[in-house]
């Protein structure tokens, strides 16, 4: 702070730094929730093949009713036994009248599905190779030598796997916060930023060719590696050249609005581009006009220090000064002074440390809990967009608006009013509306996907207060620690959330009741944290604010 002082806070330096790291988190806003749109699943039906020679009104008695969202709907997953429908449109009878259809034995799809291509050309979910176009704006797809191989059809029997797939994208991003860390501390916040977003990049067109759903599903984890790699790599980045007033600016402003401006593009991709194969094009090739900030963005001078190469760290900060148009000092790094650093030896701290003490044990299951729980109503309500009524791409597109305002509500919280009262009322706020949908006639879909967004709000809200509220309830010396160990329940947490959205095939209202259930309960928790605003760092684990008795 003190070496890089008389750059001044705001000089077009920092504005360059912060807008150009800015803008290298737009494409982690639409690549993380892309599989909104590459997994959709459209409306679909067993497929019934022309050789079945069936009379008209018994293809379309084929298919039997089932009971869904107290509708009765064509089912999706069962038709009735080909070879007794076929029996009876030979011997000339009619369905209902002359046979009663729910005594008929039923059988799974075995000729394929017949997919809506209303909302969606083609998804992962539809992917088949040598698929053919039928009749009717249906895409048929019929048995392909006999080789399941070739079908993904994620649906029925194997509507598992779409789950799974975005699981497994958490999983790599779980695996990325692991060594994003170490590999950044070790090369070079720069060189780290730029390798991952190569890697995001190109593991991401790699995709685009996939011949399998295993295929997909292995690059989909190693994008989710490179995607949280480039996104902590920009934000140490940006909190290291930045001064300290602008760096809370960044932190939850700059970073978060970017990533939203990001999310917003998705379904406007989406909309115009309803393959997935093209889709997925789309979204990867604005990765590559990242390429130039190579030649823009600086290394950390603070991470250059600390490997002693002083001089790399003052070339960087005399070119900000002339940027700025202001005079460096004639000695801006001393290197006998900076030896110092290297040459304290300070007291080693391990994760156990965070279990030391009943207050901070107190204070790390909490955080965990709260962590998890947020990232479960985030994620699930983000890749839930689908489900809810009305247009999806524009329901996508709301839940990606919402956020612009949360963020800036969570930081003018955060300027103004105490961490503790702020988050649970964020947490209430989402909770309570989630919970208050099942309530709403089904008559009124406007206003149950509003109260979606309102609980969308609220989470968001608190997932960004979050950090701040963690960093300042840890001591420095395990700091870094406690909000490591925060951030991987949140991933624990993104990785269960495709399976609450799943729950929905079961009841409509059960993803949002335990969504707002948890939420709710997450929100008396935090009225246990001690209040941390206004209130001085603690450095020692000694001097850690006490939990609420």
């Amino acid at each position: 702070e003190e070496v890089s002082a008389f750059l001044g806070e705001w000089g077009r330096f920092q504005r360059l730094v912060f807008f150009l790291l800015s803008a290298s988190i737009v494409p982690n806003g639409f690549n993380g929730l892309s599989i909104v749109f590459l997994a959709g699943t459209p409306a679909h039906r067993c497929a019934v093949p022309r050789e079945a020679n069936l009379s008209g009104e018994w293809l379309n008695a084929s298919i039997p009713l089932e009971l869904r969202g107290g509708r009765e709907e064509p089912s999706r997953c069962r038709r009735y036994r080909l070879a007794a429908l076929a029996n009876f449109s030979a011997l000339g009878l009619r369905p209902g009248s002359d046979v009663e259809l729910g005594e008929l034995e039923q059988e799974p799809c075995l000729d394929g599905w017949e997919y809506s291509r209303d909302v969606y050309r083609s998804t992962i979910v539809t992917e088949v190779r040598g698929s053919r176009c039928g009749e009717g704006g249906l895409l048929f797809v019929g048995r392909l030598s006999r080789s399941l191989s070739l079908q993904w059809n994620l649906v029925c029997d194997n509507d598992w796997k779409g789950p799974l797939s975005t699981s497994l994208f958490f999983v790599g991003v779980l695996l990325g916060s692991f060594i994003s860390g170490q590999l950044s501390d070790k090369f070079g916040r720069k060189n780290v930023l730029f390798a991952t977003m190569a890697m995001q990049t190109g593991f991401s067109f790699v995709q685009v060719f996939s011949t399998s759903w295993e295929m997909f599903s292995v690059f989909f984890l190693l994008v989710g590696m490179g995607q949280i790699s480039n996104y902590v790599a920009a934000f140490v980045l940006g909190t290291e050249i930045l001064g300290k007033s602008i760096r809370v600016l960044f932190c939850t402003l700059g970073v978060c609005i970017f990533y939203a401006f990001g999310y917003m593009l998705l379904p406007l991709f989406a909309y115009f581009i309803r393959d997935w194969r093209m889709l997925l094009l789309a979204l990867t090739l604005p990765g590559l006009l990242c390429i130039p900030l190579w030649w823009v963005i600086p290394e950390s001078p603070r991470w250059l220090i600390s490997q002693g190469r002083f001089q790399e760290a003052e070339d960087i900060l005399r070119k900000a000064a002339k940027i700025n148009g202001i005079t460096p000092p004639d000695v801006i790094l001393d290197p006998s002074e900076l030896q110092d650093v290297d040459s304290q030896r300070q007291q080693t701290y391990t994760i156990l440390d965070l279990m030391k003490t009943r207050n901070i044990l107190t204070i790390t299951i909490m955080s965990v809990i709260l962590w998890m729980i947020i990232s479960v109503g985030y994620f699930g309500l983000s890749l839930d967009t689908p489900n809810l009524h009305g247009d999806v791409y524009l329901n996508c597109f709301l839940s990606a608006v919402i956020e612009v305002p949360a963020y800036i509500i969570s930081w003018l919280l955060l300027r103004n009013l105490p961490r503790r009262y702020s988050m649970a009322a964020a947490l209430f706020l989402g909770g309570c509306v989630l919970l208050f949908i099942q309530l709403v006639p089904s008559q009124f879909r406007a206003v149950s996907i509003l109260l979606v967004m309102l609980g969308k709000f609220g989470i968001t809200s608190a997932f960004s207060m979050v950090y701040v509220y963690t960093a300042e309830l840890y001591p420095t010396v395990v700091r870094n620690m406690g909000v490591g160990a925060s951030s991987m329940a949140s991933r624990l947490g993104s990785i269960l959330s495709p399976y609450f959205v799943y729950l929905g095939a079961y009841d409509r209202f059960l993803p949002y009741i335990l969504m707002g259930s948890l939420t709710v309960l997450s929100g008396i928790l935090t009225l246990f944290l001690p209040e941390s605003y206004g209130m001085p760092l603690p450095d020692t684990i000694e001097q850690m604010l006490l939990v609420k008795g």
